[in-house]
C-alpha cells in the first residue's frame, strides 16, 4: 500500500477509496512482524456481518470508465467449499440411537437363528441314533455335513455380500436357512436329511455376516462394546434351543423342534423390509445418493442433524475378489486370521467333546487307558432325558461369563490383547487336566477354559471386519469362517479318537495350538480399536487422510 500511494503521489493522482484485496500463495515468504503490522492497517476482509467464516472475497470488473481510469467493485461471495467427510465422520455426529438399536434386534435374530440350527445338532443326534437305529458313524456324519456346507458356503456368500450389497446376501441367506431347514422337519429318510441339513449349513454361512452389516452402522466409539453385545444373540439362541427341546422332545418329537426353530429366522424375513443397505456399500458402488438418504434416515431416526460437508466416496467396480485377500497390503492379516480362525475353533469344539469324553470315560486319573474294555455295540443309543437336557443347559450357560468377561476388555486393552488373553489363558487353564484331579476340580477347569476360549471366539468376530476395507470386508470374514469349520471337522478326531490311545498327547496338540495362536495375535499388524472401518484399499484412505489434512 505504500509503494501504491508513493506512486500516486509522483503521478499527481489521488487514491480510490476502497480495499485492496492481497492474495497469499502457500508457500510464499513469511513477512516480518513491522511489515505484517503494517499491511494490516491497510488492508481489511470482507464485512463480518455480510459473511461467514467460509466467505471469500472476489475482484470483479465493473466496466466503468472514469477520469482516473477503470476502476473495480469489490464483493463478497459465499465460499461453496465443504468440508471433505468420511461415513465415520457422519456417523460420529449422528451418533448412536434409536436406529442402531432396531438394528442391532434385527441382526440378533439372524445370529440367535444360527446358533439355534447349530445347536439342534447336539439334540437331534440322539435321537435320532434311537429312533432311526442309526450306527455311529452316521450319527457323526449328520454333524460333519453342517460344517462343510457352511465352510463350501461362507466364502461363496463373502463374495455375494461384497458384489451384491450387505442387504441382499443376509435377507437370501436367511430365506435359504429358513426354507431347508423346515424341509428338514419333513425328510422321510436319512438320506434325504443329510441332504438338507447340508444345505442349512451352506445357509448358516452367510447369516454370520450380520456382523459386518451392523459394524458398518456404528460410531468407531461404540463399535466394540455394541458388537460384543450382538455376540450375546449367539448364547440366547443356544439356551432357547435347550429349552425348546425340554418342552418339545418328550411330547411332540423331534420334527416339531425343527419346525419351531426357525421361527427367529421367520421373524427375520417378516422385518426384512425395514433392513436398509450399508452406506458404505452404496458410496463403494457409486450409489451417493442411496447413501446419504441411508444416513439422512439414521440422523431423523436418532434425533440429529446431519454434519455440514460432502461426504468421500471411492467407486470400485470389481470387489468380493479373493486376491483382493493377498494383496501387499493385507496378506500377512489374511494368513494369520486364517489359522487363528482354525485354532480357536479347533479348541471351541475340542473342549466341547473333550468334556464330554472325559466325564463319560469315568476314570479321571485315566488310569484304564489303552485297556480294552470289551466290545460295544454301536448300535446302542440313550434317548436324553429332563436331566439330561437340564445339564446341556447349564453347560451352554457357561458361554456367558465368556462374553461378559471380554466386555470391559476389548475396548480398553484392545482387539489384540484381547486375544492373546483369551489363548493364553485357555492354555493355563487345560495344564491341570494333565494331572489326576477329581471330577468336580475338573470340570471348574474345563469351564474357565471355555468360557476364556468362547470370549476369543467372540473378539475375532469383531476384529476380522474391521481389519479389511468395505470391498473385501464379507468375503474376508467368510473366508476365516470357512477355516474355522476346516477346524470343526478336524477336532473330533483329536478330542475323541487320540484321546483313547493318549490323553497327554491330546492335551499337548490344544496346548499348542493356542500357545502359536496367541503368538500369531501379538505378530498381526493392526489394532483396530478407535479406528474407523476403511471403505477402499489402505494407498486410498491414505490421500483420502491427506486432503482432509490440507483443509
Amino acid at each position: 500500500m505504500v509503494t501504491l500511494q508513493l506512486v500516486a503521489k509522483e503521478n499527481g493522482k489521488t487514491m480510490p477509496e476502497g480495499k485492496v484485496i492481497a492474495h497469499e500463495q502457500p508457500g510464499s515468504q513469511s513477512h516480518d512482524k513491522d511489515g505484517d503490522k503494517s499491511e494490516e492497517n491497510y488492508l481489511d476482509q470482507c464485512n463480518k456481518d455480510d459473511a461467514t467464516d467460509n466467505d471469500y472475497c472476489t475482484i470483479t470488473s465493473a466496466g466503468v470508465e472514469s477520469e482516473g481510469g477503470n476502476t473495480s467493485a469489490v464483493r463478497c461471495k459465499a465460499d461453496k467449499t465443504e468440508e471433505t467427510l468420511t461415513v465415520d465422520d457422519v456417523l460420529e455426529t449422528i451418533s448412536f440411537g434409536k436406529f442402531q438399536w432396531k438394528l442391532f434386534l434385527l441382526t440378533g435374530l439372524s445370529w440367535t437363528g444360527e446358533a439355534m440350527e447349530m445347536m439342534i445338532l447336539s439334540i437331534l443326534s440322539p435321537q435320532l441314533h434311537c429312533e432311526w437305529r442309526l450306527p455311529s458313524y452316521m450319527v457323526a456324519l449328520m454333524t460333519s455335513v453342517v460344517f462343510v456346507g457352511t465352510s463350501i458356503g461362507s466364502p461363496l456368500w463373502g463374495h455375494v455380500f461384497d458384489k451384491f450389497g450387505r442387504r441382499v446376501g443376509l435377507i437370501t441367506s436367511i430365506c435359504w436357512t429358513a426354507f431347508y431347514g423346515l424341509l428338514s422337519a419333513f425328510a422321510p429318510v436319512y438320506g434325504w436329511l443329510l441332504v438338507l441339513r447340508a444345505l442349512v449349513g451352506f445357509g448358516t454361512g452367510g447369516s454370520t455376516q450380520s456382523m459386518t452389516l451392523y459394524s458398518e452402522f456404528l460410531p468407531i466409539k461404540m463399535r466394540g462394546t455394541y458388537l460384543m453385545l450382538l455376540s450375546l444373540f449367539w448364547a440366547i439362541g443356544c439356551v432357547f434351543e435347550v429349552v425348546l427341546a425340554l418342552w418339545i422332545m418328550p411330547t411332540l418329537g423331534w420334527r416339531w423342534l425343527l419346525i419351531v426353530s426357525t421361527l427367529p429366522l421367520a421373524i427375520f424375513i417378516c422385518f426384512s423390509f425395514w433392513l436398509p443397505e450399508s452406506p458404505r456399500f452404496d458410496l463403494l458402488t457409486g450409489n451417493t445418493e442411496k447413501a446419504m438418504a441411508t444416513l439422512q434416515r439414521i440422523a431423523k431416526e436418532n434425533g440429529k442433524t446431519m454434519p455440514q460437508g460432502k461426504v468421500i466416496a471411492h467407486e470400485q467396480k470389481d470387489r468380493g475378489e479373493i486376491k483382493d485377500l493377498f494383496t501387499p497390503e493385507f496378506r500377512r492379516s489374511t494368513l494369520l486370521l486364517c489359522f487363528i480362525w482354525f485354532v480357536i475353533s479347533f479348541s471351541y469344539f475340542g473342549i466341547v467333546l473333550l468334556t464330554t469324553e472325559l466325564f463319560q470315560s469315568g476314570d479321571p486319573c485315566g488310569t484304564t487307558q489303552g485297556v480294552e474294555a470289551g466290545p460295544s455295540c454301536n448300535l446302542a443309543c440313550k434317548y436324553l432325558t429332563s436331566a439330561d437336557y437340564k445339564d446341556l443347559l447349564w453347560t451352554t450357560l457357561a458361554e456367558l461369563p465368556g462374553v461378559l468377561l471380554m466386555f470391559p476388555l476389548i475396548d480398553r486393552i484392545g482387539r489384540k490383547k484381547s486375544m492373546v488373553l483369551s489363548f493364553f489363558m485357555f492354555s493355563l487353564f487345560i495344564l491341570p487336566l494333565y494331572a489326576c484331579i477329581e471330577r468336580v476340580a475338573l470340570t471348574v477347569f474345563i469351564f474357565i477354559a471355555r468360557a476364556f476360549n468362547t470370549g476369543g471366539f467372540k473378539v475375532i468376530f469383531i476384529y476380522t471386519p474391521e481389519v479389511f476395507p468395505t470391498e473385501t470386508r464379507a468375503l474376508a470374514l467368510g473366508t476365516c469362517n470357512a477355516m474355522a469349520k476346516l477346524g470343526s471337522l478336524i477336532t473330533p478326531f483329536v478330542s475323541q479318537v487320540m484321546l483313547w490311545h493318549s490323553k497327554y498327547l491330546t492335551l499337548s496338540i490344544y496346548f499348542s495350538c493356542s500357545i502359536l495362536a496367541g503368538i500369531a495375535c501379538l505378530i498381526l499388524p493392526v489394532e483396530t480399536s478407535g479406528r474407523g472401518l476403511q471403505e477402499s484399499n489402505l494407498k486410498q484412505e491414505e490421500e483420502v487422510q491427506k486432503t482432509k489434512r490440507s483443509q
